[in-house]
């Protein structure tokens, strides 16, 4: 585990030339892309694309957080939150179910540790739990990205993972749960198979690590 400062190259939102490249790469790869101003019509657009009373799952996300979409899921009362169902549930003796409950939603919602050019995401997790439902568990994914995660390729990727994402998410699970953060798994999602499962609300600002 690294335990270096953030990059700064890796927080500043990237150019509007660099969004449509990135947005055009991940259409060819049969992704559904839209350019977005902000965090208010990112969050604007999930209740949009999201049908009222859906099973649907919030991966672990600051964006999601920070951008209310959160909690306009697990608490607004228009779906059928998962995260909150599962945080009741007794992990001893209903593993099976919390698995089976994160794994195949009808939605699954979160963000990306970063975007390339070429239109691969790259997903980075300590866990593990909510790859299954973006790798194609769950009936519907929707991404919503910073402009700040947007990379030239996979390799910048990468390292924007290890330098960027990690000092960031390690502080805070240290400062909530008082260990540190790990890239235990890694996902990378070069094309979406099934035309209309894979969303990405690509915003014009930053937001998220």
């Amino acid at each position: 585990m690294t335990t270096s400062m953030p990059a700064p190259q890796f927080a500043d939102p990237a150019p509007a030339q660099r969004l449509e490249r990135a947005a055009a790469a991940l259409a060819a790869h049969g992704f559904t892309v839209e350019i977005l101003d902000d965090v208010a019509a990112a969050r604007a657009r999930v209740q949009e694309l999201v049908p009222e009373g859906a099973a649907v799952f919030t991966g672990a996300s600051e964006t999601l957080r920070l951008s209310g979409i959160e909690a306009d899921v697990n608490t607004g009362g228009r779906y059928e939150a998962i995260r909150p169902r599962v945080l009741a549930m007794d992990r001893a003796t209903e593993a099976d179910d919390i698995r089976r409950l994160i794994g195949v939603p009808d939605v699954i919602l979160g963000s990306v540790a970063a975007l390339t050019e070429t239109g691969s995401l790259v997903i980075a997790s300590g866990s593990g739990a909510q790859l299954p439902a973006y790798a194609g568990g769950a009936a519907r994914a929707i991404w919503i990205v910073g402009a700040q995660k947007v990379v030239p390729d996979l390799d910048t990727a990468l390292r924007r993972v290890e330098e960027h994402c990690l000092p960031l998410e390690s502080a805070r699970t240290q400062a909530a749960h008082g260990w540190p953060s790990a890239v235990n798994r890694l996902l990378v999602l070069n094309a979406e198979p099934y035309p209309g499962r894979g969303t990405v609300l690509l915003l014009r600002e930053a937001i998220g690590f």
